[in-house]
């Protein structure tokens, strides 16, 4: 793998919403707690809109959405959040425990809308699978981005063979002619609790709708680099201008940090785990940065990202280091 084309040092511009916030801007009660998991849409001129998983007093989650005026390491939120633009499923159905927002795809004048369904079990703590929604808003229409229908009652990517326990975190960007989905997988629950043994894996498709999995795993655990990490989430994947592609992700090791990978193919992933933040962390964000999401806007980089409790004091932003 050639060196790296920039440094993967980040400074913190902010936290952009705070998770109990959510709550008092008069949303209702769908939205008690947690700002999790923001999701990136990039609108006209200097806006962008941020999605994320609001819980309600039940831990229900649902996909709530705010605006923000982003210009260079400036930024200000623009109206209160809004939501519910999808809520979780009818009882029975894989999403009946909630829904989180994994990332947003605009193509041919609609938004798909990639997410986690949660169902809460018994042996087990959760399992999740991967749903599709769509929008109908145009990209840059400012006002519109309303709800979401789900496409599909059942999973665009549940269990089989190749993942037999639960899917989530998905991450969709164009391939050529066609689709490249990563996701997170469990290739095991460990014998209580949160133990597992979580990793990363790939789809692909020809028209966003019909998933085919591959049984590869891309993104493994560090193993004896790091033997208290036992899950790689959420990745978020750019293809680079020289046509590689970069791949930022959370760890959990207990706690949750942040990590970063290289590939030439997609396929093949080389681990650079070294990123920083520059400066003194708020409280907020003083013991854990986690669920990134990356993306480039008017010739910079920028990050969102959770800080503690994964959602429960929200989520922030920070701007790649030149």
């Amino acid at each position: 793998m050639a060196n790296l084309p920039f440094r993967n040092v980040w400074r913190p511009l902010g936290r952009v919403q705070s998770g109990p916030a959510a709550g008092s801007h008069g949303i209702g009660a769908w939205a008690a707690s947690h700002a999790s998991y923001p999701t990136v849409l990039p609108l006209s001129g200097h806006r962008i809109r941020v999605f994320f998983s609001v819980r309600d007093a039940h831990n229900r989650s649902s996909v709530a959405a705010v605006d923000i005026g982003l210009d260079g390491d400036r930024f200000e939120t623009l109206g209160p959040p809004r939501g519910p633009l999808l809520s979780p499923g009818a009882r029975g159905a894989f999403d009946a425990d909630g829904v989180t927002m994994g990332c947003v795809v605009p193509w041919d004048g609609r938004l798909y809308g990639f997410y986690l369904g949660w169902t809460v079990l018994r042996t087990v703590p959760f399992t999740n699978f991967i749903g599709l929604a769509v929008g109908g808003a145009a990209v840059g229409d400012s006002e519109g981005g309303g709800a979401f229908e789900c496409a599909s009652p059942v999973p665009v990517v549940g269990r089989s063979r190749e993942n037999p326990l639960t899917v989530g975190y998905p991450w969709v960007i164009r391939d050529g002619d066609g689709w490249r989905m990563w996701f997170g997988s469990h290739l095991s629950w460990g014998a209580e609790g949160l133990q597992m043994v979580h990793v990363v894996k790939e789809a692909r498709s020809a028209n966003l709708m019909t998933w085919t999995p591959s049984d590869r795993v891309v993104v493994g655990l560090a193993g004896s680099a790091d033997p208290q990490e036992f899950a790689v989430s959420r990745p978020c994947v750019l293809r680079e201008p020289d046509g590689t592609l970069s791949m930022w992700y959370a760890r959990r090791r207990p706690g949750y940090a942040l990590g970063f990978a290289r590939s030439t193919d997609g396929e093949t992933w080389e681990r650079h785990d070294d990123l920083r933040f520059v400066g003194t962390p708020e409280s907020w964000e003083d013991s854990e940065r986690t669920y990134p999401c990356v993306f480039d806007h008017a010739g910079r980089r920028y990050m969102l990202y959770n800080g503690n409790g994964y959602g429960r004091e929200g989520f922030g932003l920070a701007i790649l280091e030149e």
